[in-house]
């Protein structure tokens, strides 16, 4: 005879393997049936795209030493600082390209983000990353003029060619490229991977508040 414990414990297992196999049996239905149907979790409307506006380059010329508006239709979001981080990236891209004017690699990952922020004006205290950040999360109700704090990849500056006027160049058509298509940045700053940096390779000054309208085509080759 089987003693009274042991009659027990296997009475006991014998239901719990019973309950395990009735709950698999409906988890298995269940996920045969949402085949069936083709339920799935993916997402039924397509992202929007943004649609096609004119946007003004500003575009470096090795050759002369100057810098010309390029315009081209390109597909730019409405928030002011995902702009401003397209149309750079284009720029960069036209630089990065075969037979570019001014030749520079890295394209548009090379602009790791772009904030916009009130505009320093005479005197205005420099804004760091962190400075930049937390204005970025607390948002920008002014309507004035902006300052646009152009934070670039360390592997763009490293690689960027070395000389006053090629660094010149590409920091001016930067911010004439902004000004011309956000009319209120009166004003850019650099940093490198979110810091501030002595020069952009070697000769550029990145320290300084540059202001858009040194980015004006007539003043390039100064």
């Amino acid at each position: 005879m089987i003693p009274r414990h042991l009659a027990i414990i296997f009475s006991v297992l014998v239901l719990a393997s019973l309950a395990m196999g009735v709950m698999l049996f409906h988890t298995l239905e269940k996920e045969h049936q949402r085949l069936l149907t083709g339920t799935d979790s993916a997402p039924t409307k397509a992202p929007e795209v943004a649609p096609p506006v004119q946007a003004t380059l500003m575009v470096a010329d090795d050759d002369d030493n100057s810098v010309r508006p390029q315009t081209l239709m390109l597909p730019l979001p409405a928030d002011g600082e995902a702009r401003a981080r397209a149309v750079l990236g284009k720029l960069l891209d036209l630089y990065a390209e075969k037979g570019s004017t001014h030749p520079v690699t890295g394209g548009m990952q090379s602009v790791e983000q772009v904030f916009l922020l009130p505009a320093e004006g005479p005197g205005g205290a420099k804004a760091t990353g962190a400075q930049a950040a937390t204005a970025r999360a607390i948002g920008n109700a002014d309507t004035g003029p902006e300052l646009a704090v152009v934070n670039l990849k360390g592997s763009f500056a490293a690689s960027h060619p070395s000389g006053l006027e090629t660094e010149t160049l590409t920091v001016l058509s930067i911010c004439g490229t902004l000004h011309a298509n956000l009319p209120r940045v009166s004003e850019v700053r650099f940093l490198v991977d979110g810091a501030e940096r002595e020069s952009l390779a070697g000769h550029a000054d990145l320290t300084r508040t540059y202001l858009t309208t040194d980015a004006a085509p007539a003043d390039a080759g100064r």
